[in-house]
């Protein structure tokens, strides 16, 4: 098999057998239900992280039907043998043979170029300009696909969450950063360079906080969930009489909740904490619902568990501020559905929406 041009092929969309049947291949069962399932079509996902490799067996709607997640390790060589073995433990789980797959797809965090299917620079892992899905495809024998973290998970989300119903949705993840990618028109939009849809680091509070990129009032340094926490710790040495010491004794302490506990309790400097967070918040979500006008907008990861704590004053100044706050259709801003699923269900499925 030549990976780099069965990689083109699934990336420009150019699989004839793909196109003409997409239940052209009878996968190997293992078990009993052979002849239930035999035309069904299976896709593996992987969301490489700094500390885990998850991956999942999915079918075309991005349904999971096994999972595995090990810990990752540092270097190339290390991080492709942990994805080949994880992409078959979960076969294992699904009780589907893992030549059944149709492709394996992942999603990585750091630059990635995916039409050459290299991982230019992830340096937590320890991968610096790595030919990924070549590795990946030595040890699985199957085409490999290769995406942005952040891509792939609002990927997932179109596919099989918050987005199902739509044909546009802009995904936005509240975590150490801000992450963000979009669907639009029902195929992933990554930029000429595949570095689009780096929401995080537009800027919000020109002259503000400095980011890790290098610029000053990035919207991640406010909107983040490590934003709020350090938010949070300036309230709490600004007012040492705050109950917001309650839910946290130290600075060490502070987590994404901590505010949000203490202005639930009535803390006055907490709530003053979480109607400047929503307002930051609101702030990058309206830009980007200004540039894209997508049918759907999802907020995920730990701070959006606040559900519509969080999102509800977000909206509200969405209804005052929207450049489109009077016409008859506007974008739905709502919390994700698939947690942690995201990634390996949006890798899963990248063959579909190229």
């Amino acid at each position: 098999m030549n990976g780099q041009k069965v990689r083109f092929s699934l990336f420009t969309g150019a699989d004839p057998d793909y196109n003409q049947s997409k239940r052209s291949i009878a996968p190997h069962v293992m078990g009993d239900n052979r002849e239930d399932r035999v035309m069904d079509v299976y896709y593996i996902g992987i969301d490489l992280g700094g500390t885990n490799v998850a991956a999942g067996l999915t079918d075309e709607t991005g349904r999971l039907l096994g999972k595995f997640s090990r810990p990752t390790p540092r270097g190339a060589e290390a991080v492709a043998d942990a994805i080949a073995q994880a992409a078959r433990e979960a076969c294992r789980a699904a009780g589907i043979a893992p030549e059944a797959a149709r492709s394996v797809g992942v999603a990585s965090p750091g630059s990635i170029d995916p039409a050459a299917g290299v991982v230019e620079h992830a340096f937590n892992l320890g991968l610096d300009h790595v030919s990924l899905a070549q590795l990946v495809e030595e040890r699985l024998s199957l085409p490999a696909l290769l995406e942005n973290d952040a891509n792939a998970a609002a990927l997932g989300e179109f596919a099989a969450g918050a987005g199902k119903p739509f044909r546009s949705l802009v995904a936005v993840t509240l975590g150490t950063g801000v992450g963000s990618g979009a669907v639009l028109d029902g195929r992933l939009f990554t930029g000429f360079n595949y570095a689009g849809m780096e929401a995080g680091h537009m800027v919000t509070h020109r002259g503000g906080r400095e980011c890790t990129c290098g610029r000053r009032g990035c919207w991640e340094t406010y909107a983040s969930a490590t934003g709020l926490i350090r938010s949070t710790r300036e309230a709490m040495q600004a007012h040492p009489e705050s109950g917001l010491w309650r839910f946290a004794p130290t600075l060490e302490t502070v987590d994404g909740k901590t505010a949000f506990d203490a202005a639930q309790a009535g803390d006055a400097a907490a709530r003053g904490v979480v109607e400047a967070y929503t307002a930051d918040l609101a702030c990058g979500i309206i830009n980007l619902i200004h540039l894209f006008q997508p049918e759907v907008l999802c907020v995920g990861g730990g701070v959006a568990k606040q559900g519509d704590y969080l999102l509800g004053p977000v909206r509200a100044l969405a209804d005052r501020e929207e450049f489109t706050r009077d016409a008859a259709r506007r974008t739905r801003i709502c919390t994700a559905e698939l947690g942690n699923d995201a990634g390996i269900i949006g890798a899963a499925l990248l063959p579909l929406y190229r």
